[in-house]
């Protein structure tokens, strides 16, 4: 009876060929791979792809380099402070009128307005009197027309259920208990906008970027006596800002008596683009002014509001209402602020560099779909490889074999450049030469042990895929 083999030797040769295949993948990690170029010597495709590759340079240097500074690093909204001034004076029909009753409000900020017309009703006391005509359902013919205690949201008062003459003319509406009289009834308008285009407004503001640590200011360290005799101009007066009323309507494009009468918001805009690469002095305010009020639509157009001036007449409380249409003023400050940081340069030169490869990719599509020899650049692009089956073992049957056979591996010349070590143990090793058309099934010269077959080694001539084969890749 013959005694069983020693296992022993056969496992020793196994961990020494895993250690050997381990070595394999680790020094194969260091090898260097270039892809496979084929060159294809046709003008019109060619000039399709220079342009491509041309358009798209022109693109990252001139727009994304030069006009957006894709190389700075940048923060927009600065922190902005806006302090404001009105002097001037100015008389309408009946009274002078100074800063302190035409600004409202008069603190100086960024949003203020400047009276241009007011109707003003003098003496309001709290009584009775007709109601305006104007309110929805005001008018009657007898008392049963007006239900006392009623009242309308949009009226001046509540109703006592008597029906009165109005103010002036035949008609009668309903008595109300309110301001007396009301406002249609005894209104005076008083035209402020004479003078108005002299007020001068002046606008102190500063900005602060945090990110950069940069502060800067729209007045420059002069004189005292600098910003009492000088008045804004882009050219030579650029940190004197000191505006004239009627200055600031004219650049925002409108008629200063139209606006006076009905009127409007002005938008004063302060932009502060500042590249901070180059010098502090480089960086200087914008200014521009337009209407922020839709003027076309009259439903929306203009700008007034209401206030009182409340005091005591004869030990009877009492009141001015004024309707006040004026011009108002909001200064708007914005910005933006870059400065050179590598890391938008890398990543933008490396987005620029990596769509230069868009070219490639419309160039092969076109090469591989219109073109006439679409077939012959295919059959030279892409491989079609058949691994040589090995030889069966003791414990593999025939039919294994040929299903082994019968297996396909699609390679792309241009992304590999060369397959070791694909089949494990004493299998054949399959070398792909980038610069052969052939292929060749080599035994391993390391295996101690050879198959039934014996050591054998064959060629192959590599089989051209079809057109196709670019989609099933």
């Amino acid at each position: 009876m013959a005694s069983p083999e020693p296992e022993a030797p056969e496992k020793e040769r196994s961990g020494r060929h895993m250690a050997k295949n381990c070595w394999n993948v680790f020094w194969g990690f260091w090898d260097y791979e270039t892809p496979k170029v084929i060159v294809v010597k046709n003008r019109n495709l060619g000039f399709i792809y220079r342009t491509v590759q041309l358009l798209i340079l022109l693109y990252f240097v001139w727009y994304v380099f030069i006009i957006q500074k894709g190389y700075q690093d940048s923060e927009t909204g600065p922190e902005s402070s806006v302090i404001t001034k009105v002097k001037g004076i100015t008389k309408s029909q009946n009274k002078v009128w100074d800063v302190e009753e035409y600004v409202k409000p008069p603190e100086g900020g960024s949003v203020f307005t400047i009276i241009t017309r007011a109707e003003i009703t003098p003496f309001q006391t709290l009584g009775t009197c007709p109601e305006s005509i104007r309110i929805r359902n005001a008018t009657c013919l007898s008392d049963d027309d007006c239900m006392a205690g009623e009242m309308d949201m949009l009226g001046n008062g509540e109703k006592t259920g008597r029906c009165v003459p109005y103010y002036y003319g035949t008609k009668k509406t309903c008595e109300v208990s309110a301001w007396c009289p009301v406002e249609d009834g005894a209104a005076v308008s008083e035209f402020l906008g004479k003078m108005a285009p002299q007020f001068t407004i002046l606008i102190k503001n500063s900005i602060h970027y945090p990110k950069f640590q940069f502060s800067k200011g729209n007045i420059r360290d002069y004189d005292n006596d600098y910003l009492k005799h000088c008045t804004f101009n882009a050219d030579t007066d650029l940190y004197c800002p000191i505006f004239k009323l009627g200055f600031i309507v004219e650049q925002a494009g409108e008629n200063f008596t139209e606006l006076a009468q009905k009127g409007g918001v002005i938008g004063v805009i302060i932009n502060w683009n500042c590249d901070l690469d180059l010098s502090e002095a480089k960086c200087n305010p914008k200014y521009s002014f337009r209407r922020l009020d839709p003027k076309h639509i009259q439903a929306s157009s203009g700008y007034n509001y209401r206030f009182a001036k409340y005091y005591s007449h004869n030990g009877t409380a009492s009141r001015t209402l004024i309707k006040a249409y004026g011009i108002r003023i909001d200064v708007i400050v914005h910005g933006q602020a870059g400065k050179f940081s590598l890391i938008p340069t890398i990543i933008n030169l490396a987005t620029a560099l990596t769509s230069i490869g868009v070219g490639s990719f419309l160039c092969d599509w076109i090469l591989l779909t219109f073109m006439n020899k679409n077939k012959v650049y295919s059959h030279r692009k892409f491989d079609k490889v058949q691994l040589a089956p090995p030889p069966p073992s003791s414990g593999q049957s025939p039919s294994d074999s040929s299903t082994r056979q019968g297996q396909m591996f699609h390679f792309p010349l241009l992304q590999m450049g060369k397959l070791r070590n694909l089949c494990p143990g004493d299998q054949p090793v399959l070398h792909l030469c980038p610069w052969s058309k052939q292929m060749v099934d080599t035994q391993d010269p390391n295996s101690e042990e050879q198959g039934p077959s014996g050591p054998r080694a064959s060629s192959q001539d590599s089989i051209p895929m079809e057109p196709k084969g670019l989609a099933q890749l």
